[in-house]
């Protein structure tokens, strides 16, 4: 069974092939901006916590094409990330309350207009998906079958317990 963990950061997740550009935790270091070096319908499973926020939106739909080029007939995507409408409820609601602000040091933020500004373009962020938009760009990209998913919960064994981050609001699992 081949699964690629794509933009794994600092976390490593044995049995899986751990892809990152920068990370010392990779198995393979390779910038996923480029054709991913593995043939079609090739792929179990792919999963990604907090990359697609870091392309622009026609990098983006190049990612998920590659995905969909390189998954098997059945194969799985798990794509986790931050909610644009969850970064909306939270300006207008206990906007300090959120884990990133305490847990990456960011208490000094004093509005919240600074806070959105900042969950919209700090940390290399060049467009944050709420579901629609990402059902949208996965439909264009041809897959059919596409779920919301609660944090660490899935159908499929290989995909639970993925989710590093309190923050990946957005989990959506799509189907080839």
């Amino acid at each position: 069974m081949l699964m690629l963990h794509i933009g794994c950061g600092g976390v490593y997740f044995p049995g899986w092939i751990n892809i990152d550009i920068n990370s010392e935790k990779a198995d393979l270091k390779y910038d996923i901006k480029e054709r991913l070096p593995y043939g079609d319908n090739t792929v179990d499973f792919i999963y990604s916590e907090h990359v697609i926020e870091h392309f622009n939106v026609e990098e983006g739909l190049r990612l998920l094409a590659e995905f969909y080029r390189i998954l098997k007939c059945n194969g799985v995507v798990r794509i986790a990330t931050p909610d644009l409408d969850y970064i909306i409820f939270r300006y207008y609601f206990f906007w300090k309350k959120q884990d990133w602000i305490k847990k990456y040091g960011y208490e000094w933020i004093k509005t919240k207009a600074e806070m959105m500004n900042i969950s919209l373009r700090e940390w290399g962020h060049f467009y944050v998906y709420n579901e629609e938009e990402l059902r949208r760009r996965l439909k264009e990209i041809d897959f059919k079958k596409i779920h919301r998913k609660k944090i660490n919960k899935s159908d499929y064994y290989e995909l639970k317990n993925r989710e590093t981050r309190k923050d990946s609001k957005l989990i959506l699992e799509a189907v080839k």
